[in-house]
């Protein structure tokens, strides 16, 4: 398993566009970019990895009331053990009127064998 499926099944059902690293379509009024930002290997005493330890950052793009989609969203990754590490607003964009809000997830797995 890895963090970036886990979002994608998570997150297909509430029927908002999801892309990684950057949003290639014509935007609608509501998306989200998630982008992977970390892979490391979790180390024990016998200086083995044993686990992975993987973080992504959702990026939500909406025009408008951003609060309903983040409580939606919160509730999901916290209701499948997935670690909310931050959430904070970016800003409103002028250009393209959308409101960017971010939040930054990890979760653990087991290592695999490699």
């Amino acid at each position: 398993m890895s963090l970036l499926k886990d979002l994608n099944t998570l997150l297909e059902p509430i029927g908002i566009p999801i892309e990684t690293g950057v949003f290639s379509k014509k935007p609608p009024d509501e998306y989200i970019v998630i982008t992977p930002m970390s892979d490391r290997l979790d180390f024990f005493a016998d200086n083995q990895a044993h686990s992975v330890i993987e973080e992504a950052r959702l990026s939500l793009f909406i025009k408008k009331n951003y609060q309903p989609l983040k409580k939606q969203l919160t509730k999901i990754l916290l209701k499948a053990d997935i670690t909310i590490t931050d959430r904070q607003y970016i800003g409103f964009e002028d250009d393209t009127k959308y409101h960017h809000y971010s939040i930054d997830v990890l979760k653990e797995y087991e290592m695999e064998e490699y």
